[in-house]
C-alpha cells in the first residue's frame, strides 16, 4: 500500500513531516511518496522555485527509509490536478495496489469542490489526517460523498485499490510555511520548526 502526500511544500517542515509519519506507520505503508506541487489551481502558486522546495524536501527525508520525493509535477507545463497525478500513478503502480491520498482536514472539508473528486475517489482512498477525537464534517455534499466509504481502520483499505475514506488521528503541530516564510525574511530563528538539515540550506540561501 502506497501513500501519497502533495503539498506546496514551501517549505518543508516538521508539521508535515510527523504528520506524515504517524499515517506512515499506522497504516504500515511500503512508502510514502512526497509530492510537490507544480502549478497552482485554486491557490497562490508557491513563492519558493520548485528547484529549491524539491531539495528541501530530499534533505528533510533522506534518513527516513520509506519517504520519497517524487517530482513528477515539477516537469509539467500544465496546471496540477490531483486526478492527473493519480491516473499517472495509476499507469506506473498498476491497477491493483491500494493507494492512500493523504489529506488534511481542512483540504478534505473542501474536496467536493475538487476537479472530478468521484474519479479520485476511483482511484485512490482518502487518508484524513485530523486530531485525535475528530468529529465527522456535516456538509450535505460530503456526506453525500461519504456515504458507504468511511472505514474505522487500515486494514479496510487493503481490501481494494481505493474508494474508501479514512480519518486518522495524527500529532497536531501548529507549524505553517506562511510563518516560517516570515520568520526567514524578519531575520527571526526557524530552529525546532524545520528539520536540521531543511534548517542548513534554508541558511545558506539566506548568505
Amino acid at each position: 500500500m502506497i501513500g501519497i502526500f502533495g503539498g506546496t511544500f514551501d517549505p518543508i517542515h516538521l508539521g508535515h513531516l510527523r504528520t506524515a509519519l504517524d499515517v506512515f506507520e499506522a497504516l504500515e505503508l511500503e512508502e510514502l511518496r512526497f509530492i510537490p506541487l507544480g502549478q497552482a489551481v485554486h491557490r497562490d502558486q508557491p513563492l519558493m522555485p520548485a528547484s529549491q522546495r524539491l531539495a528541501l524536501l530530499r534533505a528533510a527525508i533522506a534518513d527516513q527509509p520509506g519517504f520519497v520525493a517524487d517530482e513528477r509535477e515539477l516537469h509539467q507545463e500544465r496546471p496540477s490536478y490531483t486526478v492527473d497525478t493519480l491516473e499517472d500513478l495509476r499507469h506506473e503502480l498498476g491497477p491493483a495496489r491500494p493507494l492512500c491520498l493523504l489529506l488534511g482536514r481542512d483540504a478534505f472539508n473542501a474536496f467536493h469542490s475538487w476537479h472530478r473528486p468521484e474519479r479520485i475517489l476511483e482511484l485512490a482512498h482518502l487518508v484524513v489526517m485530523d486530531r485525535p477525537g475528530h468529529t465527522l464534517p456535516d456538509d450535505a455534499e460530503l456526506q453525500q460523498l461519504m456515504d458507504g466509504r468511511v472505514v474505522n481502520d487500515g486494514a479496510a483499505l487493503r481490501e481494494r485499490p481505493g474508494g474508501r475514506i479514512l480519518f486518522q488521528p495524527v500529532t497536531p503541530l501548529g507549524i505553517s510555511s506562511t510563518d516560517i516564510r516570515r520568520r526567514l525574511a524578519q531575520g527571526r530563528p526557524i530552529r525546532w520548526l524545520v528539520p536540521d538539515a531543511v534548517l542548513s540550506l534554508l541558511m545558506q540561501a539566506q548568505d
